[in-house]
């Protein structure tokens, strides 16, 4: 009778365990200003950092900032939304210096969509900071609304170790101030990236969009100024090649637009002006015959492929 009681009573705490942990994730959770992170990260008992919420919060859930705040740096391991701020609630502040302000390293299996979203968010590196976003592993990411700031690395590296295909989208975000590329893609070996950029504002970095080795999309009603470097497109064992319209390229103290081994690049009703050289090579480059060329130290006409203007 003893055993069997304390079977019973093992089994019972194992199924509270389990109904515990269930209660943990939830598909949505919030953070404030004022919260806590012991608390559960409801809307009235809200978190303190996007750290703390994360645990709480089930796999394709997603996070809500209810107020002004500085939420902390965070590491993501599953599929994801955070909000920092969209339809008029809060503004999400993540101060990351000395370190990096979001790692995405999503390698679970049973993850079948590996997709983070982060919205309205403020990724500052004080100055001190590594990489604003540092993308590791996963399939997609999606980013939108945010400001980067200030870091001595990348304000995004997409780094991967191993072969992945992703896609990645941006809308309507500034890269300012950073050591490094505003943006850099890496895919490893023969893997790519496949992006599109929306509406970017990237200033005062090494290298304003930095596409490597297969890295492949469209740069559209953007602006790339003041860095050293425009847009430098390479490749080692995957070809890039990148789309630029409807894009500002200006006050590049370097070249605007840069293209190295087999790469290609393709523009379309651009302005590339007031920078260093304006295309390097010129014969890597294809144009639609319709951007504007001027004010350059060194003007350099696009010597590839003209294709049919619509």
């Amino acid at each position: 009778m003893k055993k069997i009681s304390i079977r019973v009573l093992a089994v019972a705490i194992f199924t509270m365990a389990l109904a515990s942990l269930g209660q943990a994730q939830a598909t949505r959770t919030w953070v404030s200003g004022v919260g806590d992170d012991v608390n559960p990260c409801s809307r009235t008992a809200p978190c303190k950092t996007y750290a703390g919420a994360i645990s709480k919060t089930a796999k394709d859930g997603e996070i809500s900032t209810l107020d002004p705040g500085g939420f902390g740096a965070v590491t993501i391991t599953k599929s994801i939304t955070i909000n920092g701020g969209g339809g008029g609630q809060g503004y999400g502040s993540i101060l990351a210096s000395l370190t990096n302000g979001v790692i995405i390293n999503i390698t679970d299996p049973a993850d079948v969509r590996k997709s983070v979203r982060l919205d309205g968010l403020n990724i500052n590196g004080a100055s001190t900071g590594l990489d604003g976003i540092r993308w590791l592993a996963g399939s997609e990411l999606f980013v939108e609304n945010t400001l980067i700031d200030g870091f001595t690395g990348d304000g995004i590296d997409v780094a991967f170790s191993a072969v992945n295909n992703t896609f990645f989208s941006m809308r309507n975000t500034s890269i300012r101030n950073c050591g490094g590329a505003g943006i850099k893609m890496a895919a490893n070996s023969t893997g790519t990236t496949t992006f599109a950029f929306d509406t970017l504002d990237i200033t005062r970095c090494a290298t304003g969009i930095d596409a490597q080795n297969g890295s492949r999309g469209n740069v559209h009603n953007s602006k790339i100024a003041l860095n050293t470097t425009g847009i430098a497109l390479s490749e080692a064992g995957s070809g890039t090649v990148v789309n630029v319209d409807g894009t500002t390229v200006s006050s590049n103290s370097g070249t605007a637009l840069s293209v190295a081994g087999g790469s290609r690049g393709r523009i379309a009703r651009c302005t590339i002006s007031q920078n260093g050289t304006s295309l390097a090579p010129a014969a890597s480059w294809d144009s639609g015959g319709n951007n504007t060329i001027m004010g350059n130290t060194t003007n350099t006409a696009p010597g590839g492929t003209v294709f049919p203007q619509n």
